[in-house]
């Protein structure tokens, strides 16, 4: 239990009502009951904020009040990241409560565990691994040979890594992704058969990454598949082989990013979207759900929609004039008519 006072101590909020109104737990504004911790960052939710339950809310310190609120505020410079701030700083709270081997794990004798690890139930650690301190390992994870593990990062039940990949400190990892398996790599023979090309590289996974549930990250034939510090990667995404993910880019669900394209700086790919291989993007590019981009994107900043991709103004235009298509084509009609009644005169 915490009290209004304490909360604001570490998001560096300003208190309005009673500094000493304590909570035990979190919700949203609208079913708040007493006891609870709730934000408000979208304005269309103002409404909740006067018959919430909540007993400590945060807001924007700048925030213009319609009428009293029986809860005790809190005022921060963003309301939404100070209730992510809390968010991980419970879940961490929680998460070093579990610490220790598990019953029925295997760990290898030549593996390397640091301090303050947790090993769940029916895990696999290869030789050669090495798990930094405070990491967790949950029930059914399956490290191959010479697998790194960051401090402080979690493995999610019956997360894959392959042989000889890495993964930094402070990473997340959902359940059911597989990390390092074999990279789409054939060589067509003259017989129409193919040969497969062995995949010989890795998977370099940096700092402060987070991979959603299901994902597929492929090995590199040569060399590094690599996803950079900072970046968000949802459910359901392939990255193939030797493709580079740039620091801070987030890919949501059902993308699919093809054999070595790089990846700049703080992209935005939207769901479902297709890369082509071999190409570049660069930074702060934002391309659409359900794109197609088949070339390089070589200007910072730029928004792309639609398959093949274009630039997302001109897609504005364009889906503006189709809108109209109807209409168009009665003027035309009508013209034409007009034309021949000219002509006929």
């Amino acid at each position: 239990m915490f009290t209004a006072e304490q909360i604001a101590s570490i998001i560096n909020a300003r208190i309005e009502g009673d500094a000493n109104a304590s909570v035990r737990s979190f919700s949203r504004i609208e079913d708040a009951k007493p006891g609870d911790l709730s934000f408000l960052a979208n304005p269309k939710y103002e409404e909740f904020l006067y018959t919430s339950k909540a007993s400590v809310i945060i807001i924007n310190q700048n925030f213009e009040l319609k009428q009293p609120v029986p809860a005790t505020l809190l005022r921060a410079a963003d309301p939404y990241s100070s209730f992510a701030t809390l968010l991980k700083l419970y879940q961490e709270h929680k998460n070093s409560l579990t610490i220790g081997i598990e019953e029925n794990a295997y760990v290898s004798e030549k593996a390397e565990i640091g301090e303050n690890v947790y090993i769940g139930a029916f895990a696999y650690i290869s030789d050669g691994v090495k798990i930094g301190k405070n990491a967790k390992i949950f029930p059914g994870v399956f490290l191959g040979k010479q697998v790194e593990v960051g401090e402080n990062t979690e493995l999610f039940p019956n997360v894959v890594i392959y042989n000889e990949c890495k993964i930094g400190n402070n990473c997340t990892v959902h359940s059911g992704t597989v990390i390092g398996a074999d990279g789409f790599g054939f060589a067509p023979q003259q017989d129409g058969t193919f040969q497969k090309v062995p995949q010989i590289g890795n998977v370099l996974i940096e700092d402060n990454v987070e991979i959603g549930a299901n994902t597929t990250i492929d090995r590199a034939t040569i060399g590094s598949t690599t996803i950079k510090s900072g970046a968000k990667i949802d459910n359901l995404v392939q990255i193939a082989h030797n493709a580079e993910i740039g620091p801070n880019t987030v890919i949501a669900a059902q993308a699919g990013i093809s054999g070595s394209t790089k990846l700049g700086r703080n992209i935005m790919i939207g769901g479902q979207a297709g890369l082509v291989g071999h190409i570049h993007i660069a930074d702060f590019v934002r391309i659409n759900a359900q794109s197609g981009v088949s070339k390089s994107i070589l200007e910072q900043k730029k928004a792309v929609t639609g398959t093949p991709a274009f630039d997302y103004s001109a897609a504005l235009r364009s889906q503006s004039v189709a809108r109209r298509l109807p209409e168009l084509e009665q003027r035309i009609i009508e013209l034409e008519k007009l034309v021949k009644s000219l002509k006929k005169r």
